[in-house]
């Protein structure tokens, strides 16, 4: 069977590699891909956001399986466009539709769906331009930090924690008013800061059954202490230490079936993976947000412990046997660093060799993010560049791992964090 997944980043060269173990998979394509997707696969140059371009490779390529890996075009609803598309309904799509989408797509709406299906999350109220001087009033009343988010999709970066309220009034102004976000930020989404520590949580789910996969903790701020600005990802490990049987057992409870509830009564047609971000606070957990694709870099820090062959488990989906699957998972733990463009998550130069790639141990997985192949060159081509991933029987080898092998890939301003997994040691 013949595989098309759509995106460019380290999450689809994971996926990749993944899926191209499998003996149900022929050939695997990654539009638009990348210099490390055609290591297991064949980069497609197609427009990912013109959906004619896709069901014209995919009918070309005889493609019967589609993973959505980012969430662009899920929020755009390229899976309703399958489904609705005669001649494509049989192409196995990975990925919700556009309604279930909206669960990332939306902040505000996001927020609502928690609060009417009683899930544990911040409080929390939304604001436009034309209240503008309300949001102001909110903020004057609000304990502090207080958190603002943009409503829709901002690649990761459109979330703002401000200490005090001078802070908060310029981000504010900032999102509403100076468009800061584009689109993305016409509402902004404010609620309480909640003191704890992140973990993200992974099902498989038809809407009814699911399969729980490894979870993970990532690192968005640039800076080591995480300090600085945020960004897509700088490093991820799985699993958690404190996330144990009893914090996941609320989790399951608490957060997991009421989500799929919620799905069923709202009517949401979702097939794919939900990411929940949770908090945990003194051990309860508290949805952040949902995200409806695997995460990144969570991605290639969960894949690699998962033993199961990830063709059977979409197969898995698509029958609705999720609930008889058995997910086999490696014990070891999974630590990622990711190395970045000097400059990022602002600005950055890009076409800089990449070197150093022959020199990393076998054991270590690389997967490339922001890479191209210039005059037969690697050259660094994005802000994130490329993620290093190390299996081994503690965190603190793993992560020895993993690091010793970012510091070997080399090109002209490259950085990276070297405290991943910081708050997690003994």
């Amino acid at each position: 069977m013949n595989v098309l997944i759509i995106g460019s980043g380290a999450r689809e060269h994971t996926i990749a590699w993944k899926l191209s173990q499998s003996e149900y998979c022929d050939q695997v394509f990654v539009a638009p891909g990348n210099a490390g997707t055609t290591m297991f696969g064949t980069d497609a140059c197609v427009d990912i956001h013109n959906f004619e371009e896709v069901a014209k490779f995919a009918t070309d390529f005889n493609i019967m399986m589609l993973v959505v890996g980012q969430e662009n075009s899920l929020v755009e609803g390229i899976h309703d466009y399958f489904q609705e598309t005669e001649y494509l309904r049989h192409i196995l799509v990975i990925g919700p539709k556009k309604a279930g989408a909206m669960l990332e797509g939306s902040k505000d709406f996001c927020k609502s769906f928690l609060q009417n299906y009683n899930i544990p999350t911040a409080r929390y109220k939304t604001f436009t331009e034309e209240t503008y001087r309300e949001a102001v009033e909110y903020l004057r009343s609000h304990n502090y930090p207080v958190v603002l988010k943009a409503d829709g999709l901002a690649a990761g970066k459109g979330v703002i924690i401000s200490p005090d309220y001078e802070h908060a009034l310029d981000a504010l102004e900032d999102m509403l008013r100076n468009n800061r976000f584009g689109k993305a930020g016409t509402k902004v989404v404010i609620e309480e800061f909640l003191q704890g520590i992140e973990v993200s949580v992974f099902i498989l789910t038809d809407g009814k059954e699911y399969v729980l996969l490894p979870e993970a903790k990532d690192y968005k701020r640039i800076g080591e202490g995480d300090a600085g600005l945020n960004t897509g990802g700088m490093g991820a490990v799985s699993p958690v230490p404190f996330a144990d049987d009893v914090f996941m057992q609320k989790v399951k409870d608490r957060v997991i079936a009421p989500t799929l509830q919620g799905m069923q009564q709202e009517g949401l047609d979702y097939s794919g993976f939900l990411f929940i971000g949770l908090m945990s606070v003194n051990g309860e957990p508290y949805v952040i947000e949902y995200n409806v694709r695997l995460g990144d870099p969570e991605t290639e820090a969960i894949l690699p412990r998962i033993k199961s062959d990830l063709f059977e488990l979409f197969k898995a989906l698509h029958d609705h046997t999720l609930a008889d699957y058995k997910l086999e998972i490696d014990p070891r733990t999974a630590a990622t660093v990711f190395l970045v463009s000097g400059g990022y998550p602002e600005g950055y130069e890009k076409g800089k060799e990449i070197s150093g790639l022959d020199t990393v141990s076998n054991d270590v997985l690389i997967f490339h993010a922001g890479t191209k192949m210039l005059n037969d060159k690697l050259v660094n081509n994005g802000g994130r560049v490329i993620a290093v991933t190390a299996l081994a029987d503690t965190m603190d080898e793993a992560l020895d791992k993993a690091n010793a092998a970012a510091e070997s890939i080399t090109w002209q301003d490259r950085y990276y964090r070297k405290d991943i997994g910081f708050d997690l040691r003994a």
